[in-house]
């Protein structure tokens, strides 16, 4: 194992305020089957403490909401979505610096920014995991509170729970009677650093453009000004 991978995984530790007693279930969070792969070796990989910390992460969130927030079904399963999806747990990664405790191959250290956000995503839910098998449920409610649910006003104040073009589409089929559909403009950049602009249409009437690093980011961005074109 990389001595500076070892020495960063104790750093997120120190900063996490966390104290594993099984050091060997905190350094199997962070390793990625492709190195196991380019270096032969059997271990196991972090894919199951991932899916055991999706579930931890999904209850806490849960939890959460229901005992907070006076809202609808429907609104409180946005809101976690929002919370618990791939681009913010990312993000989140990123602020705890946990790209640099990875043991990845030389190839998926070179892979592109999506690829990695996808790592970064299921390494923290590796992680989450391993803290509630090592300190127990408290100690992982706590982590997640401090580290994701302190989002979540972020995430109501943006109305980044609204999912663009689901609230178009109903407003379109209440009103016209038929569904939007989505057409892709312009496509620039190289795979790893894509741009879209997309548009949205009523019939054959273009009704707004978007642009993002995917198509659906890119339609999401076209729902959300036809919603702002629609309300003025």
């Amino acid at each position: 194992m990389d001595e500076q991978i070892t020495k960063n995984i104790e750093e997120l530790e120190k900063k996490t305020g966390l104290k594993f007693k099984n050091k060997g279930l905190l350094i199997n969070a962070f390793v990625h089957r492709s190195y196991l792969n380019e270096n032969n070796l059997a271990q196991e990989s972090n894919e199951r403490l991932e899916f055991l910390g999706d579930a931890v992460l999904e209850l806490v969130v849960t939890e959460y909401l229901f005992e907070k927030y006076k809202k609808n079904e429907g609104e409180l399963t946005a809101i976690r979505s929002a919370l618990v999806r791939g681009k913010n747990l990312s993000e989140i990664a990123q602020e705890l610096n946990i790209f640099e405790c990875l043991f990845l191959s030389i190839g998926e250290r070179k892979s592109s920014e999506k690829a990695k956000g996808l790592i970064l995503a299921n390494a923290l839910e590796a992680f989450i995991g391993a803290i509630y098998l090592d300190l127990g449920y408290e100690k992982v409610k706590e982590f997640i509170i401090t580290n994701i649910l302190s989002k979540v006003e972020k995430v109501l104040e943006e109305k980044l729970y609204i999912d663009s073009k689901s609230e178009l589409q109903e407003r379109i089929q209440e009103h016209d009677k038929v569904t939007p559909h989505y057409r892709v403009l312009k496509e620039e950049g190289p795979d790893h650093n894509k741009k879209f602009t997309s548009a949205v249409f009523v019939g054959e009437k273009q009704i707004a453009t978007g642009e993002g690093s995917s198509k659906n980011a890119a339609e999401q961005d076209a729902a959300t000004k036809a919603l702002e074109v629609i309300g003025s």
